[in-house]
């Protein structure tokens, strides 16, 4: 088994799952800087050209960030699920999953792509400047919008940590560091987010 690693939200994302469920396996690391992501060798891998990726040992490659980190969740069944126990459980993670990568994850990240990283991917993948500032923007709303549904629960979810925090504690962390910090208005966010980054999965 092999893990295509690389720098970015995504891999980090599943590192800390990977981490929390106690799954180990051996990494290569994919230099996404100089495109090596985008050469013949890994597109024999992952033909999308994205990082990360999982290589099963009878060859089967899983990419998708939420589809490696179902199968570890799987594969790994003699430490708690971080997808959830029962089908409502499960369900409540995906729901919350696909509302922060559809609405959060995907318009914030485009909006790093078409504006601070423009250099980086402008010869990568179709970018759109001229959207940068309204996909921030709707990332924003959106954050505010989940602020205020977070309440004073401990996590996205409810009251266990799932799929759904990993997700975005690991978008909201790079973020951060490209001009996309988490509002300090998002009360609730800010605290979760604090907790979040204590844990010691969040440094994988």
């Amino acid at each position: 088994m092999k893990f295509y690693n690389s720098i970015g939200p995504n891999p980090h994302m599943v590192r800390m799952f990977m981490a929390e469920k106690g799954f180990e396996v051996p990494s290569v690391k994919i230099d996404l800087m100089t495109g090596e992501n985008r050469r013949e060798d890994y597109l024999k891998v992952n033909p999308s050209g994205q990082c990360p990726a999982l290589e099963l040992d009878d060859g089967t490659v899983i990419a998708e960030i939420t589809a490696i980190c179902e199968y570890v969740d799987e594969a790994k069944k003699d430490t708690p699920s971080l997808i959830g126990d029962t089908a409502a459980e499960r369900a409540r993670t995906r729901m919350w999953t696909r509302r922060i990568d559809l609405n959060i994850c995907e318009p914030a990240a485009n909006g790093f792509r078409f504006a601070e990283g423009l250099k980086i991917f402008q010869n990568r993948v179709r970018c759109i400047p001229q959207a940068a500032d309204d996909l921030k923007a709707t990332a924003r709303e959106r954050l505010a919008w989940l602020d205020g549904q977070m309440g004073d629960k401990p996590f996205i979810a409810g009251n266990k940590l799932t799929m759904a925090d990993i997700l975005l504690f690991a978008f909201l962390d790079f973020m951060g560091q490209v001009g996309q910090p988490l509002d300090p208005a998002c009360k609730n966010l800010t605290a979760w987010f604090g907790r979040m980054k204590a844990r010691p999965s969040a440094a994988a």
